[in-house]
């Protein structure tokens, strides 16, 4: 059965079973009577508003028998009888059904051609909050949510343009998960927005279960050992709005909070919120100073290992670190333990009831520091050095790009610890390599605007320039 049928009750049996009426305990289906005409609705508990349908049908029921004789059209029908201003006709049962499962309500009246289609659903959701990870001292406190309707109402909030664009798509086979391309016309790259289209187009997945990053890894490059982001999300409207005020394309996914800047590039990773709500030079020195503190964590114990490794590598004003406290554990393996344990400590305080997260991080602090030194299991260095890595990786607003430079800092060690001086070498040149052969999901390149070379977008990228007509 691809279209509706002539007969109701064939129809009505049609639905019936494939929507699980019966089968399925929050598929509701109400019968009415409309000017002398059986008539039946169908809605998903918990999406229809109640308070609308239940006027509506009281409107329907006082309907008389004349004024409907003369429609056979369900157009019509809804021209007459339907108030809520988002219905409309549809005669294919998939879309027909696709669409009931969205939200909508299904209504069938005997002798009416047509099933009307009205959107008069309720999502439940959580209120708009502050994002946790893009907490600001100043400026808007507004989040995403995880219904994709409030998410595009948060943008048009900011962008009153009507050349703002929202591009509806529907993902996975059977999830049906609503995907919106959000952009200006009159700013957005045609040919970056027709990759984007035909890159959703060609997903063959059944379901978007983790969101946004089921999408994600459905369209990103196919490079596995890759550990560098190749997507940029963000749960701040103003930061998304800005984006597409830039020319970019903001990916919203429904179900979740997080949507997706594209194109994006490495250098896409130095900008943070805070620093737009400072003046311009507060907010470069911020800037410049994650950027610098961020490399530093990158290399600074793997380059520490390499210079106590053997006495005599450092000159006199640095000799007070090449004579790290014995310890139980060798050097490589205290650097190697205290690496894994803070993940594992962010892994059981993320677990951790919030009544019991400060106990928590006091006993975890006790058993990292204090404790571990004591006992001689670690030495006081290594802690040090550890502790700078750690906080350094908070100053970095995207947890990806974070867990990026983990790995590339772990395996920087292990190659060290393996070949020496060369080893560091060849692994600081292997990083750089893999950063340049990193492929953008979409985009001129990963390394942009660095290659290919444009000196004002990369100044702009590192210096937090004052606002102005066309820097938003």
């Amino acid at each position: 059965m691809e279209t509706l049928s002539e007969h109701y009750m064939d129809n009505v049996a049609w639905f019936n079973d494939t929507l699980g009426v019966g089968r399925s305990s929050d598929m509701v289906s109400r019968d009415y009577v409309i000017g002398g005409r059986r008539a039946r609705i169908w809605v998903v508990d918990g999406y229809g508003k109640d308070g609308t349908l239940e006027r509506m049908g009281a409107f329907w029921l006082r309907v008389t028998a004349e004024e409907v004789r003369d429609l056979a059209d369900m157009q019509a029908f809804i021209d007459h009888f339907v108030t809520f201003s988002e219905s409309n006709v549809s005669f294919d049962v998939d879309d027909i059904v696709t669409s009931v499962l969205l939200g909508k309500t299904l209504l069938l009246v005997e002798g009416v051609r047509g099933a009307a289609l009205m959107d008069c659903k309720e999502y439940p959701a959580r209120s708009v909050g502050e994002p946790p990870d893009g907490k600001v001292l100043r400026g808007s406190h507004d989040g995403f949510v995880e219904a994709v309707v409030p998410n595009m109402a948060l943008l048009r909030r900011r962008i009153r343009d009507p050349r703002l664009t929202m591009e509806g798509h529907k993902v996975g086979s059977r999830s049906r998960t609503d995907a919106v391309l959000c952009y200006l016309e009159d700013r957005v790259d045609r040919e970056l927005l027709e990759e984007v289209r035909q890159k959703l187009k060609a997903v063959d997945v059944k379901s978007l279960t983790m969101a946004q990053e089921s999408l994600a890894e459905a369209i990103r490059p196919k490079q596995w050992y890759n550990p560098f982001p190749k997507v940029r999300y963000t749960e701040r409207p103003d930061t998304a709005a800005a984006s597409v005020l830039e020319g970019n394309i903001v990916l919203m996914v429904d179900n979740s909070p997080s949507v997706m800047i594209l194109p994006t590039t490495f250098f896409d990773f130095t900008q943070e919120a805070n620093e737009y709500y400072f003046p311009p030079l507060v907010g470069s020195y911020l800037r410049l100073l994650r950027i610098i503190v961020f490399l530093i964590s990158m290399f600074i114990t793997p380059a520490w290992y390499l210079m106590v490794s053997e006495p005599g590598r450092l000159p006199e004003w640095l000799e007070f670190l090449s004579s790290p406290e014995p310890a139980s554990l060798g050097l490589l393996w205290q650097l190697l333990v205290v690496e894994f344990l803070i993940d594992v400590l962010k892994l059981a305080s993320l677990n951790t009831p919030d009544s019991l997260s400060n106990s928590f991080s006091m006993l975890g602090a006790l058993i990292l520091g204090d404790f571990a030194v004591q006992a001689g299991w670690l030495g006081p260095e290594v802690l040090v050095y550890m502790a700078f890595v750690s906080v350094a990786g908070f100053a970095q607003p995207s947890y990806e790009m974070g867990y990026a430079f983990k790995l590339l800092r772990v395996v920087l060690l292990l190659v060290t610890a393996a070949f020496d001086v060369w080893g560091f070498v060849l692994g600081v040149l292997g990083i750089l390599v893999l950063l340049a052969t990193t492929k953008p999901m979409v985009g001129k390149g990963y390394l942009y605007p660095l290659i290919p070379f444009n000196g004002k977008a990369l100044r702009r990228l590192l210096m937090r320039e004052p606002i102005s007509r066309d820097n938003t």
